[in-house]
């Protein structure tokens, strides 16, 4: 006869019934999803005249979005809040991801910052960084 020895914290927490293992499934991974956090997804392109940033935030508000700039970093963070839960609703599936989240790009030095531009609408907030001419650090002359 083989014995099995168990972690007693584990036997606590072992289902008794195949119902209440998909239960526990069910409220573990909604509880986790809300409190993680997340990574939105960015497109970042490059214009002639400016770089620009577009981030999906579906859901925020703008009061819940901060845009810094500094040492050439732009850094976008804020944090969508799972606010819809009842004590007469039972969530079975919640695909959207809640909690903080922070993105940093690292831009070139030839940006002017004060101009930078952030917009939010529909869900998008869109970035534009202005560039500006990079200046000469050293340049070889002629001697003619």
């Amino acid at each position: 006869m083989t014995t099995v020895k168990q972690h007693p914290v584990l036997q606590s927490r072992a289902p008794q019934a195949f119902s209440s293992l998909l239960d526990s499934f069910f409220n573990d991974a909604v509880s986790t999803r809300r409190v993680q956090g997340f990574t939105p997804a960015v497109d970042l392109w490059e214009t002639d005249k400016s770089y620009e940033l577009e981030m999906a935030l579906p859901g925020l508000k703008k009061e819940n979005i901060q845009v810094e700039f500094e040492e050439n970093v732009l850094r976008i963070s804020g944090e969508r809040t799972f606010n819809k839960e009842s004590k007469e609703q039972k969530f079975h599936r919640v695909e959207n991801l809640y909690g903080k989240f922070s993105r940093a790009f690292q831009l070139p030095e030839h940006v002017d910052a004060t101009a930078i531009d952030a917009q939010f609408e529909n869900g998008v907030l869109h970035i534009s960084v202005p560039k500006v001419e990079e200046k000469v650090v050293k340049h070889q002359i002629s001697v003619k």
